[in-house]
C-alpha cells in the first residue's frame, strides 16, 4: 500500500527575524538574525473524491500568513526563564545576560515557546497551521501527520513532526 505525502515550500515562505537563544543552562547568545524559510508537509491517504493528500492552496495560504506576522520583526520567547520581558509604554523591555534592550511593540512578537530554537519555532508554526487548518479547511480523516521544516541559515534548519487525527 503506498504512502503520500505533499509539501509546500514557496519564495514567500519566508521570514526575516532577530531573536537569542539560551543554551547551556545560563548562557544566551547576542541578538542577532536570520532569514529563515519555513516549509510544510501534510502525508495521509488520497481524499478520494479528488485524488489528493490535502489541497495545496490552504497550506500555502496557512504558512504565508504565518511567516508575514514573523516577519521583520524581534521573536520573543514568553517561556525562557533568561529572558526578563516587561511591557510598558508602547515598548517592550528586555533583560538577559547582562544586557537590557527596548523595543517599539510593533516590531515584536512574543511567541509562547522557551526559546527561540529552529526547532521550537517549527513546533510553534505547525500548532499555528494545524489550528488554522482546523478552523477553515479543515483535516479529513485519513490524515496521518504533519511537518513543519525551518531553515535558519543554507544547511543549517529543524524539523518538528506530529501525528494528526482528522
Amino acid at each position: 500500500m503506498p504512502t503520500f505525502k505533499v509539501r509546500v515550500s514557496k519564495d514567500y515562505t519566508v521570514f526575516a527575524a532577530a531573536h537569542f537563544v539560551s543554551y547551556d543552562d545560563d548562557q544566551v547568545e547576542p541578538l542577532h538574525g536570520h532569514n529563515y524559510r519555513a516549509a510544510l508537509s501534510v502525508e495521509g491517504d488520497l481524499d478520494p473524491a479528488n485524488a489528493y493528500v490535502y489541497n495545496f492552496v490552504p497550506l500555502k495560504r496557512a504558512l504565508r500568513a504565518i511567516c508575514d506576522s514573523l516577519d521583520h520583526r524581534l521573536l520573543l520567547p514568553t517561556g525562557n526563564p533568561l529572558v526578563a520581558i516587561e511591557h510598558t509604554r508602547g515598548a517592550f523591555h528586555v533583560g538577559s545576560a547582562g544586557k537590557t534592550y527596548v523595543f517599539p511593540e510593533q516590531d515584536v512578537v512574543q511567541l509562547p515557546i522557551s526559546n527561540t530554537t529552529a526547532e521550537m519555532l517549527a513546533q510553534w508554526i505547525g500548532s499555528e497551521v494545524e489550528a488554522r487548518l482546523r478552523g477553515t479547511a479543515g483535516l479529513r480523516p485519513g490524515l496521518t501527520a504533519l511537518e513543519v521544516e525551518v531553515e535558519e541559515s543554507f544547511g543549517q534548519r529543524a524539523y518538528c513532526r506530529w501525528p494528526l487525527g482528522g
